[in-house]
C-alpha cells in the first residue's frame, strides 16, 4: 500500500471558491481509482489561497487482476468470438467448470499503476469546473488562476508524467518533451513573501512539516481557529469585544497562508457615521472585523488579518489599511451629508427612471402597484394601520437613489430607515422600509412589527405575481430573481404571525395591479409628467401576462413545493402538506399547517395507520372497478335497503354519524377532532372487508357496496386526500 500526494499550486484562488474546489478535487480522484479498482483507505484534501493539496492513503502499488466470465464453452462460435474482441489486447482466455456448466473466463491482467494514476490526474486536470476560469499564455488548459507547479508523488518517488496544456490526446501527452507541459516534481513553495524558494518534499507528513516551516498553515480550520482566538485576545487587550462573524473568519482564512491579527485604529471624526455604514465599510470592502466597547457601541478601532510577518510589528501594514479605511469613511461621511439635504421623500420621483425589469416597469411604478396591495394585505394583518403601510410602501425603495446605496447596495433598508427618521417619519414606518426586504433566508429574522409585515409582504407578492405572470419563474437550479426566496419569506411571514389570509385573493389583487402597468409610452415626445392623461390606445403592452388563474393556480402549487421545503426542516412529511394541498382551494397557511399537523398525529397513530390501510384498500378497489365499468361510484348515495349484511350496516351507520361530527369539527377547523371521528371508523371498516364479500354475483348488491366503498374514500378525503400519503 502507498501513498498518493498531489498538489496543484497557482496563482492566488478566489477565498469563496477555495472549499468547493477542494471538495471536487477529491471526487475527481477517487471515483477514478474506484472505477479503476484500486481501493484506498483514506482521503483528504486541504486549501490555500494557492494551492490545492489532496492526499489518499493505502493505495495498492499494483492495480490488481480482473475476471470476467464469458459464455458457456458450448455457446455458438460467434458469441465467443464477440466475447473474446471486447477484450483488452493480450487477455487470457480459459475455459472453468462451474455449478451451472463449463464457461469461458477472461482473465485482465492489471495495468502499471503509473499508467493509471498518470491518466487520472490527467483527466482531474482537464476536467475540472471552476464558476470562473482562465486560459494564460498560448495555453488551451482552463484554471482558475494560472497554474505554477504541479506536485505528484506516489510512494515516495515522483511520477514523471507531463500534463498537457494544449489541447493534445492522452497517448500524445506520454511522449512529450516537458514543453509548454506541466511537469510533475517532488517540488513546492511555501510563503509567497516569507517563503518563496522551492524545496523538495517525500510524503504528505514531510510536505506539512516543510510547509508549516515556511509559513504556510494548510489546513483551513486551523487558519479560522488561529484567527478568532488571535483575534479575541487582540480584543481583549484593548478592554474590546469582537463583533461574531464566522463567514467573516472563513473568508479571511482563504485569504491567508500565514493569518497575523493586526489592529487599527478609525478616526474620530467618522464615529458619527451609522454603526451599518462603519461595519459595512470595514466588513464588505476591506475585510475587516467591527469591535465594540463594554456597553455594546461600535469602538474607534478594527482587527485586520495580514498575510505576513511583518520587522516593524506590523505598523507599516496597519498605517496603510487606516489609510485605505479613511479613504472610505471619508465617501461614505459625504454620501452621509449629502443624502440628508434632501428628504425621502423627494428621491421617490427618481425611481421613475429606474427599470425593475423590462416587461415588469420601471421601480416607480412598482412602488404604484406595492402601495395598492398593501391596503389589501393591512386587512389581514392585526394592529396595521393603513395610512402608516401606504406611508412605508411610497417610501420602500426610495433609499434606493442615494448616493450611500449607490455606493454601498448592501445598506438598501437600512439608509432609508436613518432617512426617514431624520425627516421625522413615524418609527414604525422607518422600521418597516429598513424591515420589508426581510426575511432573505432561513436564518434571517422575520419581522414581527404589523407596518413591516404588510409591506414586506405586498413587496414579495407584488414580484412573485408579476414575474409568473410573464413566465419568468425559476427552472431547476435557475432562480435568477431569487424568486424561492420571496416565496420561503411569504411562508415566514405568515405562518410565524400566524396571519389569516388567503394567498389567491393576494394574488389575484397584485395581478391586477400588474395589468394597469402593462403599457409602454411608444411615443419618445411624451414627457413622463403626462402619463396619466394618456389614453390605453395610444400605447403598446410591456408584455403578454398569462391570465390571472394559471398565475395563481402555478404560483400556488409553488407555494406547496416551497412550503415542502420549508417543512421538511422541521421534520414534516412532503407527503403531508401534498395530501393537504390537493384538497384544492386551500390558500390559508395557517389553517393547512393546522391540518398538516393533526393529519400528521393521525397516521403516526395505530387507529390512523390502520385506517389508512383500509383507505387504501377501499380506493384501490373502487378505481378498479370504475374503470372496469366505466362509471364513477363516487357522488350518489347508498340504498338503504340494500344493506344486507351487518358489517355493511355498521360501515354505512358510523359514515352517517362520522360525516357530521367531521363537518362540525372541520368548519371549526379542530382539525384533530375531526380525525378523531373518522379514526372510528377503523372497527367497522375492518369488519367490512373481513366479512362483506364486495365483488358479488347480484349486481345491485354490487353496485350499493362500491359506493359504500366510495363514500369510505370520501369521507376520509375531506381531511386530506389519503392517496398522496406514503408508506
Amino acid at each position: 500500500m502507498a501513498e498518493l500526494l498531489l498538489e496543484l499550486l497557482s496563482e492566488e484562488i478566489p477565498a469563496r471558491m477555495q472549499e468547493g474546489a477542494a471538495d471536487d478535487l477529491k471526487r475527481l480522484v477517487t471515483v477514478d481509482l474506484n472505477e479503476a479498482g484500486l481501493s484506498f483507505e483514506n482521503a483528504n484534501v486541504f486549501a490555500t489561497p494557492r494551492r490545492l493539496t489532496l492526499v489518499v492513503d493505502g493505495i495498492p502499488a499494483i492495480q490488481p487482476d480482473k475476471e470476467r466470465r464469458g459464455p458457456r464453452a458450448d455457446a455458438p462460435t460467434a458469441a465467443v468470438e464477440g466475447f473474446k474482441g471486447s477484450l483488452p489486447e493480450g487477455t487470457r482466455v480459459e475455459t472453468r467448470e462451474t455449478e451451472k456448466g463449463e464457461f469461458y473466463f477472461a482473465v485482465i491482467e492489471g495495468r502499471p499503476i503509473d499508467d493509471i494514476l498518470h491518466e487520472i490526474v490527467y483527466r482531474t486536470i482537464w476536467n475540472f469546473q471552476w464558476p470562473k476560469s482562465m486560459r494564460w499564455g498560448n495555453k488551451d488548459l482552463r484554471w482558475v488562476r494560472p497554474i505554477q507547479n504541479l506536485l505528484v508523488i506516489f510512494g515516495g518517488r515522483v511520477l514523471h508524467f507531463p500534463i498537457p496544456t494544449s489541447s493534445i490526446s492522452k497517448s500524445d501527452s506520454r511522449t512529450l518533451t516537458g514543453d509548454g507541459s506541466l511537469i510533475p516534481s517532488n517540488q513546492t513553495r511555501g510563503h509567497r513573501f516569507l517563503a518563496p524558494e522551492p524545496f523538495a518534499v517525500t510524503d504528505f507528513d514531510d510536505y506539512r512539516e516543510k510547509l508549516r516551516a515556511a509559513y504556510v498553515m494548510l489546513d483551513a480550520a486551523e487558519r479560522r481557529a488561529v484567527i478568532e482566538q488571535d483575534a479575541a485576545l487582540k480584543a481583549k487587550a484593548e478592554g474590546l469585544t469582537v463583533v461574531p462573524d464566522a463567514a467573516l473568519i472563513a473568508e479571511n482564512a482563504g485569504l491567508v497562508e500565514w493569518p497575523v491579527v493586526l489592529s487599527g485604529a478609525i478616526d474620530p471624526a467618522f464615529m458619527d457615521l451609522p454603526p451599518e455604514v462603519l461595519t459595512t465599510a470595514m466588513r464588505s470592502h476591506q475585510k475587516y472585523f467591527t469591535l465594540t466597547d463594554a456597553e455594546g457601541a461600535p469602538a474607534p478601532r478594527f482587527l485586520m488579518v495580514a498575510n505576513a510577518i511583518a520587522g516593524d510589528g506590523g505598523k507599516q501594514i496597519v498605517a496603510g489599511n487606516e489609510r485605505v479605511l479613511r479613504a472610505r469613511l471619508a465617501d461614505a461621511k459625504f454620501f452621509w451629508d449629502t443624502d440628508r439635504k434632501r428628504s425621502l421623500e423627494s428621491h421617490v420621483a427618481d425611481l421613475d427612471g429606474v427599470t425593475f425589469h423590462a416587461k415588469l416597469g420601471s421601480l416607480g411604478e412598482k412602488i404604484e402597484r406595492i402601495d395598492q396591495l398593501v391596503i389589501t394585505v393591512a386587512e389581514f394583518v392585526p394592529g396595521a394601520d393603513e395610512s402608516a403601510v401606504r406611508e412605508a410602501a411610497q417610501l420602500a425603495k426610495a433609499d434606493l437613489t442615494t448616493g450611500m446605496v449607490g455606493e454601498f447596495p448592501e445598506l438598501q433598508g437600512v439608509m432609508g430607515r436613518y432617512y426617514a427618521l431624520a425627516d421625522g417619519q413615524p418609527a414604525e414606518v422607518a422600521d418597516a422600509i429598513a424591515e420589508h426586504y426581510a426575511p432573505q433566508g432561513p436564518d434571517d429574522r422575520c419581522p414581527t412589527a404589523p407596518v413591516s409585515i404588510a409591506v414586506a409582504l405586498a413587496d414579495k407578492i407584488d414580484t412573485l405575481v408579476g414575474f409568473w405572470a410573464i413566465g419568468e419563474t425559476p427552472t431547476g437550479s435557475k432562480d435568477t430573481y431569487a424568486l424561492r426566496r420571496a416565496a420561503l419569506g411569504v411562508i415566514r411571514l405568515v405562518t410565524e404571525n400566524q396571519l389569516r389570509l388567503g394567498l389567491t385573493k393576494l394574488f389575484e389583487s397584485a395581478y391586477q395591479n400588474h395589468e394597469s402597468t402593462q403599457y409602454a409610452y411608444l411615443d419618445a415626445g411624451i414627457d413622463d409628467a403626462d402619463r396619466g392623461e394618456i389614453a390605453r390606445d395610444d400605447v403598446g403592452p410591456l408584455a403578454v401576462l398569462d391570465d390571472r388563474e394559471t398565475v395563481s393556480s402555478n404560483l400556488l402549487g409553488f407555494f406547496a413545493d416551497r412550503l415542502k421545503v420549508h417543512l421538511r426542516e422541521s421534520g414534516v412529511r412532503h407527503d403531508l402538506v401534498s395530501a393537504v394541498f390537493a384538497l384544492g382551494g386551500e390558500d390559508d397557511l395557517v389553517r393547512l399547517l393546522a391540518r398538516v399537523d393533526a393529519l400528521g398525529a393521525f397516521v403516526a397513530s395505530e387507529d390512523g395507520e390502520h385506517l389508512l390501510t383500509a383507505y387504501r384498500r377501499a380506493a384501490n378497489i373502487v378505481r378498479i372497478e370504475e374503470k372496469r365499468d366505466g362509471v364513477s361510484y363516487g357522488g350518489t348515495a347508498v340504498d338503504p335497503e340494500l344493506l344486507r349484511e351487518a358489517d355493511e350496516k355498521a360501515v354505512a351507520e358510523r359514515l352517517f354519524e362520522v360525516s357530521g361530527q367531521a363537518s362540525a369539527a372541520l368548519e371549526r377547523e379542530e382539525f384533530a377532532t375531526a380525525m378523531a371521528a373518522m379514526a372510528t371508523l377503523r372497527g367497522p371498516v375492518d369488519g367490512f372487508f373481513d366479512n362483506v364479500t364486495v365483488n358479488c354475483d347480484d349486481a345491485d348488491l354490487r353496485r350499493n357496496r362500491l359506493l359504500l366503498l366510495g363514500q369510505i374514500r370520501a369521507t376520509l378525503d375531506r381531511v386530506a386526500d389519503f392517496s398522496k400519503i406514503e408508506g
